[in-house]
C-alpha cells in the first residue's frame, strides 16, 4: 500500500499572489478515492481519539472508497456541523492525522483534504444529511455566530429546540467571516454552511449587539437556556513608543476590512492604502493570513517574529505557502520602536535581535534582547499579530464570574458558567484558540443544555 499522500492541486504561487482565490484547489474524484484507499481502515482508529469532534473517520472514508459520498456526508455530519470548514482550516497535522497509523512509516492519510472533498460534494449536489427530531418547546439563545456558536446552535436544532442566534455583525460566521482570507476559506463556503443551519430552523438576527441592543438578563427571561460564544476579537499591542502612528493596524483590522468589507476590490468604499512596505509582528495562523492578504494587494510584505522558524506557531503549510509567495521572513528579530515623522506617519521601526534561551515550562525557548544590535527598518505600515483577549461588550448588565485572565468562568470541566441557565465556550472561555476547538466546545455545551433541559 502505497506510503505517500496524493498532493492536491493548487494554484501557481507567481498566479496566486495577484488574486484572493483559493490557494488549495481540493482533490477530483480521482485524487479523493486513490487516497481514501489508503486508508488501513484501523479497528481502533487512533484518528477518531485525535478529532475533537469525534468524527468516525475510517467510516466515512469507507464510504468514499465504496462510491457513497452521500453516506460519507451523513457520516460527517452526525460529528460535524461545519465539515467544509474544518475540512479547510483545521490542524488536522495536529489532531487526527497526527494519530494516523499510516504516519509511523509514511505519510498520514489527508483526513482533512478527504473531510473537505466530501462537503464540497455535498454542497454541489445538495445533499441532506440532518435527522432533526420533533420540537420539544424549548428555546435557546446563542450569543456570536463564530464556529462555538453554530456548532451548539447546529447540535441543539437537530435535537428538536427553538434556536436563535444573536450576531453583532451584518453578515454570520464570526471569524469565519471576517478573520480568515478568502484564499483559505471563500466566503461562500462559511455562508453555505450557515445556510445548512438555517434549514434546520435556526433563527439568525444579525447586527444585534448582545449587552447594548438587548443583554443577557434579558435572554434569560426569554429563553431556557443561553449560549456565549462571542470569542475573542480585543486586540493586542507591543505598548512600545508610536504605536498610536497613523499606519499602524491590528492584523482584525485588516484582517475584517479585507474579508467583510472586500478592501481588495477595485470598488472598494474603504481600501487600504497599498504602501510600499509593511511589517507584521508576530508567527501565528493570523500573522500569515495578514501578512498574505497585504502581499495580494502589492505590498512588500515582511513577517517579524522575535524567534527562529523552528518555534513559529503558525501551521507548517501556511508557511510553506508564506514562503512560496516570496513573503520575507525577519526572524529573531523585534520591533522597540516606531519611528514617524512630522505627521504621526510610520517611516520606520527601531528593531533589535533576539536570542534564544532554555525552554520554559510551556516547552517554548526563552527570548532576551541583544540590546547592542539595535538597527532600523524602512516601512510605512506596521501590522500586529499577537493575538486576541475577549472584547466585554456582550457582558454589560450581567455579572458573570470571569477568571483572573478576564476569560469566562466556568464550572471546572463545564461550559456551565456562574449564571442560572447560561454556558459558554470558545475563545471566550479559553481565549485565542482553533476553530475545531471552539466547534468541540459548542457540543460540549449543546450536550449539556440538553442533559439540563431535558
Amino acid at each position: 500500500m502505497n506510503d505517500e499522500k496524493v498532493r492536491g492541486r493548487v494554484q501557481d504561487p507567481s498566479v496566486r499572489v495577484t488574486n484572493f482565490e483559493e490557494v488549495e484547489l481540493g482533490f477530483n474524484d480521482e485524487e479523493a478515492l486513490k487516497e481514501a484507499s489508503r486508508c488501513l481502515q484501523c479497528p481502533n482508529p487512533r484518528c477518531v481519539k485525535g478529532c475533537p469532534v469525534n468524527i468516525a473517520i475510517p467510516e466515512f472514508i469507507k464510504e468514499i472508497k465504496e462510491g457513497h459520498l452521500d453516506k460519507a456526508y451523513e457520516v460527517i455530519s452526525k460529528s460535524s456541523s461545519l465539515p467544509a470548514v474544518c475540512g479547510r482550516v483545521c490542524p488536522q497535522e495536529k489532531q487526527c492525522e497526527k494519530m494516523c497509523v499510516k504516519g509511523f512509516k509514511g505519510d498520514a492519510i489527508s483526513i482533512g483534504s478527504l473531510e473537505r472533498y466530501v462537503a464540497d460534494q455535498a454542497i454541489k449536489n445538495n445533499y441532506s444529511a440532518a435527522q432533526v427530531k420533533e420540537k420539544n418547546g424549548k428555546k435557546v439563545a446563542v450569543v456570536g455566530s463564530g464556529p462555538a456558536g453554530l456548532t451548539c446552535a447546529g447540535d441543539l436544532a437537530k435535537a428538536g429546540y427553538d434556536v436563535t442566534i444573536y450576531e453583532v455583525l451584518h453578515k454570520a460566521g464570526g471569524v469565519l467571516t471576517y478573520g480568515i482570507p478568502e484564499f483559505r476559506l471563500p466566503k461562500s463556503i462559511v455562508q453555505k454552511e450557515v445556510e445548512s443551519l438555517k434549514k434546520l430552523g435556526v433563527d439568525i438576527k444579525t447586527d444585534v449587539p448582545v449587552g447594548n441592543a438587548i443583554t443577557i438578563p434579558e435572554l434569560q427571561e426569554e429563553y431556557d437556556a443561553v449560549f456565549l460564544g462571542s470569542g475573542a476579537g480585543l486586540p493586542k499591542f507591543m505598548g512600545i513608543p508610536g504605536e498610536d502612528a497613523n499606519g499602524v493596524f491590528s492584523a482584525n483590522e485588516i484582517l475584517t476590512r479585507i474579508n467583510l468589507m472586500g478592501a481588495y476590490k477595485d470598488k472598494c468604499k474603504t481600501p487600504i492604502k497599498k504602501v510600499k512596505r509593511a511589517y507584521i509582528i508576530g508567527g501565528g495562523n493570523v500573522a500569515m493570513d495578514a501578512v498574505r492578504s497585504l502581499k495580494r494587494l502589492g505590498i512588500e510584505t515582511h513577517l517579524m517574529y522575535r524567534r527562529s522558524e523552528d518555534e513559529l506557531p503558525a501551521r507548517k503549510m501556511e508557511v510553506m505557502h508564506a514562503k512560496e509567495e516570496e513573503i520575507i521572513f525577519n526572524l529573531l528579530e523585534n520591533p522597540v520602536k516606531i519611528l514617524t515623522n512630522e505627521n504621526n506617519d510610520v517611516i520606520g521601526m527601531e528593531v533589535v535581535n533576539m536570542i534564544l534561551g532554555e525552554p520554559g515550562e510551556d516547552g517554548r525557548r526563552s527570548v532576551s534582547a541583544d540590546e547592542s544590535s539595535k538597527h532600523i527598518v524602512d516601512c510605512e505600515m506596521v501590522v500586529m499579530a499577537l493575538g486576541t483577549s475577549p472584547n466585554h461588550e456582550a457582558l454589560k448588565g450581567s455579572n458573570i464570574l470571569l477568571t483572573e485572565r478576564g476569560l469566562i468562568k466556568t464550572e471546572e470541566d463545564k461550559t456551565k458558567t456562574s449564571l442560572d441557565n447560561v454556558y459558554a465556550g470558545g475563545d471566550a472561555v479559553t481565549g485565542a484558540a482553533t476553530v475545531i476547538l471552539a466547534m468541540e466546545a459548542g457540543k460540549k455545551a449543546a450536550k449539556e443544555i440538553m442533559e439540563s433541559l431535558g
